[in-house]
């Protein structure tokens, strides 16, 4: 009898531990959250790199129309993961992951060049704390949307890419409800998940410094790369490395 209850004891161990690696062992999934004037494929590179890797991921289309529209879209994704989640938000995708990151499924975000606002901010208010930039500039209004032009993607948007691509971010843009831009931030993820931070130290539609400023302010980890607002696309491998950082930390 008590032969049979220490291999019944020992089998229970075994087991939990096996449980408990296995559940350290899976990777947690990326999902990604672009901003405005951008949509999923925005995240291309990251998305088969990491595949490739064994990661699962999911790029939410944002129909960028409330910021409540947006965090839908995101927690619909986050619901469809299964385990652990990593939040990549681009731009604007950073209003929308400091709302949907509080789901406790949420272990972890990453901002690329990305807005971090704190509670009753919006995207002009956050955007005044910081020196001015040319974006505004480009903005196109048709029936009730802003669209960025063509020259605007080339100078303020996507400076350091070949013109093929900007063409192609002019041509697949998202534009943005023009009442999106006084949408309010709730309380934001940040304060309780870890957070990491990419300045893109050349850009225009975001200052480096109010980048930096926000960076601070949530207390991310910080990598600064020479590059445009969409440092994701001129720079893929750095911030690829940076998001299995994130992963790699949250399980």
């Amino acid at each position: 009898m008590k032969t049979i209850k220490f291999l019944t004891l020992a089998a229970v161990v075994v087991f939990s531990t096996f449980t408990s690696y296995a559940q350290k062992s899976v990777k947690p999934t990326i999902i990604f959250v672009h901003g405005i004037w951008a949509d999923g494929s925005s995240f291309n590179n990251q998305i088969t790199a990491l595949q490739a890797k064994g990661y699962p991921v999911i790029s939410v289309q944002n129909p960028i129309t409330s910021l409540a529209d947006d965090v839908a879209a995101t927690k619909s994704a986050i619901a469809k993961a299964k385990g652990n989640v990593i939040l990549v938000g681009h731009s604007w995708g950073g209003f929308v992951i400091s709302q949907a990151g509080n789901d406790p499924k949420v272990v972890g975000l990453v901002f690329v060049a990305a807005l971090a606002p704190e509670l009753g901010e919006t995207l002009p208010s956050l955007s005044a704390k910081g020196p001015a930039v040319e974006l505004s500039k480009y903005f196109e209004p048709s029936n009730g949307f802003i669209y960025l032009t063509q020259e605007g993607v080339k100078t303020a948007f996507a400076q350091d890419l070949p013109e093929k691509e900007q063409n192609l971010i002019f041509a697949t843009q998202g534009p943005a409800v023009q009442s999106v831009f006084a949408d309010q931030s709730g309380e934001p993820a940040w304060k309780t998940k870890a957070s990491w931070y990419i300045v893109a130290k050349s850009d225009r539609a975001i200052h480096p410094d109010l980048e930096r400023m926000m960076a601070k302010r949530i207390n991310a980890k910080t990598t600064e790369i020479e590059a445009s607002h969409v440092v994701m696309l001129s720079h893929p491998k750095e911030v690829t490395s940076i998001i299995e950082e994130a992963a790699n930390s949250a399980k």
